[in-house]
């Protein structure tokens, strides 16, 4: 009972019970086979959806209503942009992920001046703004057929002792968004713009500020993760953020953040994020349809959350 109430009060736990889980009924019908080379993947790909999930979470966490819609393309114009600025050398490299990073962190920015400027909601706002950034992806990447630099390709795919370095490198950036989110002021200043808006504003915070950072956090974590997509599957392509819509959102929730705002979990988002990786590499292995894989995959998400107990959208 005891061990039932603690984890009722950490919904965040359940998010990786649900990947230990998944896993160990897929060893069980492979009879153990590859057990390792899953995890050792499931880390790999979960990087992708953890780097855009804590940028998402921030962003929900400012209370209803806000979520970055625009990511897909974000990370597809930041693909194209990076692997063009690398042009394959790997003296680019560094300057490459910075115009990645620039580009995302653009879009980003104006994505909240749309907000702010039109005062129109979120949802709306970075919808419309992902159309016009997808088109000019489109026009920009077409025909692109550059390839990552050798030194940066091997880098996103390089492992030591079967740990991905990229994940590594990625829980050291969740433990740094942890202690911006709890100790940091402008960490505390986006939990208390998403409990209670008039508040924070009363309190002395400046919540258009912190919003419009908030954004463009999101953005720039966005085009990194492009141009880390584009080293790992050798290339940018238009669709190749298209995934990380709803599981970008997905692990948010999953990961023990309210919807509502004001309430955010780093350590769930990682979680959320390999039981989504390894629930596929499930799903594909008992040879599932890709239909029914989806719908499977919908209604077993649903399940975890309303295991996961989270709080309601409206308060």
């Amino acid at each position: 009972m005891i061990l039932v109430k603690s984890l009722a009060g950490k919904p965040w736990v359940w998010s990786f019970l649900g990947a230990l889980l998944v896993w160990l009924a897929t060893i069980a019908f492979t009879g153990g086979y590859g057990a390792g080379g899953m995890v050792t993947a499931a880390l790999s790909l979960a990087v992708f959806t953890v780097i855009v999930g804590v940028g998402q979470m921030f962003v929900i966490t400012l209370g209803p209503g806000n979520v970055d819609l625009s990511l897909p393309a974000n990370i597809g114009l930041a693909s194209a942009v990076a692997m063009k600025v690398m042009a394959g050398s790997d003296s680019m490299i560094v300057v490459g992920l910075l115009a990645a990073l620039a580009c995302g962190a653009a879009i980003g920015a104006v994505n909240y001046l749309l907000i702010w400027a039109l005062r129109i909601p979120p949802i709306i706002a970075t919808l419309s703004a992902s159309f016009i950034i997808q088109s000019i992806d489109i026009s920009y990447g077409r025909g692109l057929q550059i390839k990552p630099p050798p030194g940066f390709a091997d880098f996103t795919n390089w492992q030591i002792l079967g740990v991905p370095v990229l994940a590594l490198l990625t829980v050291l950036f969740t433990i740094g968004a942890a202690i911006a989110l709890q100790r940091m002021i402008y960490g505390r200043s986006v939990l208390a713009i998403g409990q209670n808006i008039r508040a924070a504003w009363l309190a002395g915070v400046n919540v258009g500020r912190i919003r419009f950072l908030t954004y463009t956090l999101s953005g720039a974590l966005g085009g990194i993760d492009g141009a880390l997509l584009a080293g790992y599957f050798r290339g940018a392509n238009v669709d190749i953020g298209n995934e990380y819509l709803l599981a970008s959102i997905a692990v948010v929730v999953i990961g023990g953040t309210s919807v509502a705002g004001g309430k955010a979990n780093v350590p769930g988002v990682w979680g959320a994020a390999l039981f989504l990786v390894l629930l596929l590499t499930m799903l594909n292995t008992f040879g599932v349809s890709a239909g029914v894989r989806l719908l499977l995959t919908g209604l077993i998400i649903v399940g975890v959350i309303t295991a996961a107990g989270g709080e309601k959208a409206v308060r």
